[in-house]
């Protein structure tokens, strides 16, 4: 339909994933462990370490993305992508973190991969780190909460940056930042648990750590390619509403949002809130800021803001209530959402739409910089009908909600450089360490337990979102 709004011409249409969540190889040509090389299946943040030869690993084999990803880049070019986001495994270019030199393997690899996707004309969209922090970094100094991983991450982004630049553009700091507050094992490395002495001080000492890490690969990012590359944030963001118009709700709200906006403040405004400063001392927390740390987040703020939209999030001043997520605990229901399809309802998500569109013009309100929407979709349990065929008409629902709703934001003036749909293919989720909670437009033969013969076969979805990005978004509207 001509009158409904659509998506600029150079638009970046494509699907997300990590490097840990498809790669495999876990220890080939080099690659050392990495924190997601300990997490069992069904497991989040809490790793069995060392490795438990009677224990199943799902990150070890993945869906052995490193020796097929040619074949899966020629289905995301059969499907029209313009983009694909993925990572890069830190221990796989420094196996301990702390290496003197990088594995030549390890550089080489995403050397071919890169190339490979510009051969089909996909432009790759790389997070330096995404949950998998080399495991040795944990071991030897209690991961982020000590100073000097900003040194070894400050190499690691330095030799990538030099090897990769003029093949990659856009990149991303850290995957998720604010998730370290909500499982820092996967997302700082940290070892000291929660209930243990100095647990909270390590924690904000490795949230400190990695706001002057990022900084510090802004800063790099700018002197080794110059304009030729954009050095982006990326921040798990859904929006906060109150249970009802009570004012106490609302306060209630507003510091829930908080917990996320601080994050982007510090990486976009390039300063800690006040209030948040405030908070940390009534805990009695001081932050391990030295000589510098300051100036360089004040001077080397991000180019553009990259973000995770699932759903959203309703509080309530009384506390308590459901949880409606895997992180955020002590929401509760919003009963003007609609639940999951029944076959993801094992996750709990609320399907939210307009939150996303919401999402869009605060975050644009709020900063003025440009977006980049790098992770959205439905985990489901997919089943093979007897005619052999995946049909998942369910995804497509709640992915043309939500893209229509974007559709909406670009029109009504959101500045959004692209958007890569959480999992194109089938994957091991960081929520629940588990294949059965698929994403997927591409069926991956696996079952839970490493079962299956790795076969993909494209869904219904994989056709509709192919529709889709070649129709730039009318198709929407069929």
């Amino acid at each position: 339909m001509s009158n409904q709004p659509l998506f600029p011409k150079d638009f970046l249409w494509g699907g997300a994933v990590a490097a840990c969540q498809v790669e495999g190889a876990y220890n080939k040509d080099g690659k050392g462990l990495s924190t997601a090389d300990v997490i069992a299946h069904g497991m989040m943040n809490d790793p069995t370490d060392p490795i438990d030869p009677n224990t199943f690993y799902p990150y070890h084999e993945a869906i052995d993305f490193y020796h097929r990803y040619k074949d899966d880049i020629k289905l995301f070019k059969e499907m029209g992508f313009k983009a694909f986001r993925t990572s890069i495994a830190w221990s796989r270019i420094f196996p301990h973190g702390d290496d003197a030199r990088p594995n030549e393997a390890g550089l080489k690899f995403y050397d071919d991969l890169f190339d490979e996707l510009i051969k089909h004309d996909i432009e790759p969209v790389i997070t330096i780190t995404h949950f998998e922090t080399p495991l040795s970094l944990a071991h030897k100094y209690g991961g982020w909460a000590d100073r000097r991983l900003i040194e070894y991450y400050t190499r690691f982004v330095r030799t990538i940056f030099e090897r990769y630049k003029g093949k990659v553009k856009y990149w991303m700091t850290f995957n998720e930042i604010n998730i370290i507050l909500h499982i820092p094992f996967t997302g700082g490395a940290l070892t000291v648990k929660k209930g243990e002495a100095g647990y909270e001080q390590a924690l904000y000492s490795a949230m400190h750590h990695q706001f002057v890490a990022s900084a510090t690969a802004v800063k790099l990012g700018h002197e080794i390619m110059g304009k030729d590359a954009m050095i982006g944030c990326m921040i798990a963001f859904g929006p906060t509403y109150p249970e009802t118009s009570n004012p106490l709700d609302a306060l209630k709200m507003q510091e829930h949002m908080r917990n996320t906006t601080t994050f982007s403040d510090v990486q976009v405004r390039g300063a800690y809130p006040e209030h948040y400063l405030r908070e940390l001392e009534k805990k009695g927390i001081k932050l391990p800021i030295e000589a510098g740390d300051l100036e360089v987040i004040k001077a080397h703020t991000v180019d553009f803001i990259g973000f995770s939209y699932y759903s959203s999030h309703t509080v309530s001043h009384k506390g308590g209530g459901e949880e409606q997520s895997n992180f955020f605990k002590n929401t509760v229901k919003n009963p003007y959402l609609s639940p999951v399809d029944e076959s993801a309802k094992e996750w709990s998500w609320p399907v939210d739409p307009i939150g996303l569109r919401y999402s869009l013009h605060y975050l644009q309100d709020r900063y003025n910089k440009p977006l980049f929407i790098v992770e959205n979709g439905l985990g489901a349990k997919d089943v093979i009908a007897e005619d052999g065929k995946i049909h998942d008409d369910y995804r497509i629902t709640y992915l043309k909600r939500h893209l229509q709703e974007v559709a909406i934001a670009i029109d009504e003036g959101v500045n959004l450089l692209g958007y890569t749909s959480w999992g194109p293919i089938d994957l091991v989720s960081a929520g629940t360490s588990q294949m059965s909670k698929r994403y997927g437009y591409i069926y991956v033969d696996r079952d839970d337990h490493g079962n299956g013969t790795l076969k993909r076969t494209p869904k219904e979805s994989f056709y509709w979102y192919q529709a889709v990005i070649k129709s730039n978004g009318a198709h929407l509207y069929t």
